[in-house]
C-alpha cells in the first residue's frame, strides 16, 4: 500500500507537469487538458486500491490510513496546488506576469494564511470522514480509551490530524492578526 500511495504521488506530479509543459511548451491545448483532467483520477485509482485491498481482508494499517489523508489534501490542495504550478509555468515558459507574493503583514497574506488554514481543515475533515467509512467498513468499534484509540491506525491518524490542523493554525492564522490595509506608498 505505501507503494500505492508513493506511485500515486509521483503520478500526480507526472500529469500536473506533462498538462503544463504540453499547454506552455508544446502549445497543445486539448493534450494539456487532457493530462491535466488525469490528475484527479489518481486518486481515484489510490482510493480503488485500498477499498480493493480491505475488501480481500486485509488488516487496517497506518498505509491504509494514510491513503485517506493523501486524498484529503489532494482534494483540498489539488486546485490551488495546479494554479500555483501554472502560473509559474505560464511565467517561465510563456512570459506571463510574474507570480505576486502578497507582502509580508499585508492584509492579503493574513487572508492567503486563512485560506491556507482552511484548506487543511477540509483535507482533515475529508480524511477523517474517509477514514470512518473504513472503520464503518472494517466492522471496528469505537475505542473505549486513548490507549486503545492509540493502537488503531484507522483512529490514530484521526488523532494525528487534530494535532496537525491545530498545530497549522497556531503557526499560521491565529496570531497574525488583521494585516496591514496597502497603499500606493507601501508598495
Amino acid at each position: 500500500m505505501i507503494a500505492a500511495i508513493f506511485a500515486a504521488e509521483a503520478a500526480f506530479w507526472v500529469f500536473l507537469v506533462a498538462g503544463l509543459a504540453a499547454r506552455y511548451l508544446a502549445r497543445q491545448e486539448r493534450l494539456s487538458s487532457w493530462l491535466l483532467r488525469c490528475v484527479p483520477l489518481v486518486d481515484v485509482v489510490l482510493v480503488a486500491l485500498v477499498a480493493v485491498d480491505l475488501a480481500r481482508g486485509a488488516e487496517p494499517t497506518q498505509a491504509h490510513a494514510l491513503a485517506a489523508v493523501y486524498l484529503g489534501f489532494t482534494v483540498a490542495f489539488g486546485h490551488a496546488t495546479i494554479s500555483w504550478a501554472d502560473a509559474r509555468f505560464r511565467y517561465w515558459f510563456n512570459r506571463g506576469p510574474k507570480p505576486d507574493k502578497p507582502a509580508k503583514g499585508s492584509r492579503a497574506e493574513v487572508l492567503a494564511l486563512w485560506r491556507e488554514w482552511l484548506r487543511v481543515l477540509l483535507a482533515s475533515a475529508i480524511a477523517c470522514a474517509l477514514l470512518l467509512v473504513m472503520l464503518a467498513i472494517d466492522g471496528s468499534i469505537v475505542p473505549g480509551s486513548a490507549a486503545e484509540a492509540s493502537q488503531h491506525p484507522y483512529w490514530s491518524m484521526m488523532s494525528v490530524l487534530g494535532i496537525v490542523t491545530a498545530i497549522w493554525f497556531l503557526a499560521g492564522p491565529a496570531f497574525a492578526g488583521r494585516g496591514r490595509v496597502e497603499t500606493d506608498a507601501t508598495r
